[in-house]
């Protein structure tokens, strides 16, 4: 084969090759996610589990919230009861028991012998008008016979059966039941204060999720903001690698051309060394940074992104002088709500606890039902009856008990107060420190802008004087060196400026 048409072939599978790969390149780059800080911010807002938490701890809030209206109104209960007894109450004792079921026997036999003894004692004719008193007839008791008068004795009998029947309660099984509706009147303003308990936790619980916000929205500016720097920095490492690296080159040039020593390579190829394992620390801290921001908003760690930020020229400018405004963090800030609401809820507390010394109201009304019933005689089975009627309590002796615990609460009140003030006086000072803080980035990132300039002509004079010959590698190894620091501070008092907004907003309670 002619070796002019292997060098065609080759050339084809190389533009093939080519073809391909940029084909495929755009595939990788859409592959990387670009990220705003309004996009990480809201994610992170939305991955927060501690956001989750603060959310479901609002949830619970209102539900109590809820649950103190519901002491207004009136309740209705039900209850029922079994009990078994081992022994029953009675109306009649025991010998009254024996005696009733033979009444009868016992009548006609005494009325027998009692006739026959007024007959030989008195007349017929008294014993007649007595009879005839009581309004039975002399004849008809003559004339009844013994048959007859022992029927009336056994329906006698039967009748003293009958009432001991009637009598036995048979209390050992004891069926109870009602349905009661309690209406508070007066409950010596426990249930007021209650009330204001709840809607003074539910602010609070609402403070303290907005308090949470803010933390994530801040942690998640620090960590965005940090990935930049390392961004930048990273692209400042390769620009200082390439520098030193192109001495090098020219160093070892002139070293084979007998104008430069050796001593003068080595000295650049140790600050070649440098260079290089500056931009592989670079590298890892940029990696991890990622790492932790991915963590930060939910994202996989291992997920490429880049950010929005990473490629401008300048992170940030110097902003307008901020004004000290300790007025507006004192009223917005979201931990100093929650201690006023941790005093105003110990203030509530303690009108609970003095609820305990004043007399209780309440109005109660239902229906009750037994078994057995006792509204007609002795009954076996359910019967009920309706009731009204007023509750009344009034504390008359306790030892002291609510007095020690109302001072108790006293004393929580105190210390919620002074906490309070504590916390006010340290935002006061954070709002002056982070104030300042502001002005000193302005004026670091003003006076390194001005070091970059300086930097950058110092670099340009000192590459010129090294290819006339009358520089050494030295100094422009120092130059190169100066030039570094510069572009350092740089980002760093960009990053600072950005950091220091985002610590004073915060501290005001402004944190968007």
């Amino acid at each position: 084969m002619d070796w002019r048409k292997i060098v065609k072939v080759k050339r084809g599978v190389k533009w093939i090759l080519l073809f391909h790969l940029f084909a495929f390149l755009p595939f990788q780059i859409s592959a990387q996610r670009l990220l705003t800080l309004d996009s990480c911010r809201q994610m992170a807002l939305r991955y927060n589990k501690q956001m989750g938490v603060a959310k479901v701890k609002q949830d619970v809030a209102e539900n109590l919230r809820k649950s103190a209206r519901t002491k207004y109104l009136p309740h209705v209960s039900a209850i029922g009861t079994y009990q078994y007894t081992s022994r029953e109450i009675s109306l009649l004792n025991d010998h009254q028991k024996q005696v009733l079921p033979h009444m009868g026997d016992a009548m006609v036999g005494g009325l027998q012998a009692d006739f026959a003894q007024m007959s030989s004692h008195l007349p017929m004719e008294n014993i007649d008008l007595m009879l005839t008193t009581m309004g039975i007839k002399l004849e008809d008791l003559k004339n009844m016979s013994d048959a007859e008068m022992q029927k009336i004795g056994g329906q006698l009998n039967g009748l003293g059966q009958g009432l001991v029947d009637a009598l036995d309660t048979d209390t050992r099984h004891l069926f109870a039941g009602s349905v009661m509706v309690v209406q508070p009147v007066f409950m010596g303003g426990s249930i007021i204060a209650l009330n204001k308990m709840a809607d003074i936790n539910e602010e609070m619980q609402d403070n303290s999720a907005e308090a949470r916000r803010q933390a994530t929205l801040y942690n998640t500016d620090k960590v965005y903001w940090q990935v930049v720097s390392l961004k930048h920095k990273q692209r400042l490492a390769q620009s200082f690698l390439d520098l030193v690296t192109k001495l090098s080159s020219d160093v070892n040039k002139m070293i084979n051309e007998g104008v430069a020593t050796r001593s003068d390579g080595l000295s650049v190829e140790v600050k070649v060394n440098e260079a290089e394992m500056t931009l592989q620390k670079v590298n890892d801290g940029l990696v991890l940074s990622k790492m932790l921001l991915c963590q930060t908003i939910g994202l996989p760690i291992n997920e490429a992104i880049t950010l929005a930020d990473e490629d401008n020229e300048n992170i940030a400018v110097v902003a307008l002088t901020p004004e000290l405004d300790v007025a507006t963090a004192v009223s917005n800030r979201p931990e100093l709500k929650m201690l006023e609401g941790g005093v105003k809820l110990t203030k509530q507390l303690t009108n609970v606890l003095k609820a305990g010394n004043l007399p209780m109201v309440a109005l109660t009304g239902g229906y009750a039902v037994t078994n057995p019933s006792l509204v007609n005689g002795f009954q076996r089975k359910f019967q009920g009856f309706w009731n009204v009627g007023v509750l009344v309590r009034v504390p008359i002796w306790n030892w002291g008990d609510v007095m020690y615990k109302v001072r108790a609460s006293k004393g929580a009140t105190s210390i919620a107060s002074l906490e309070l003030q504590e916390a006010r006086e340290k935002i006061e000072l954070q709002v002056n420190q982070n104030t300042f803080r502001v002005n000193e980035a302005n004026k670091r990132l003003t006076m390194a802008q001005t070091n970059i300039a300086r930097a950058d002509e110092n670099l340009r004079t000192a590459n010129l004087g090294f290819q006339e010959g009358v520089i050494s590698p030295t100094t422009v190894m120092e130059a190169q060196t100066a030039w570094l620091q510069a572009q350092a501070q740089k980002i760093d008092a960009e990053i600072d400026v950005r950091l220091s907004q985002v610590d004073l907003q915060k501290s005001l309670g402004t944190l968007e």
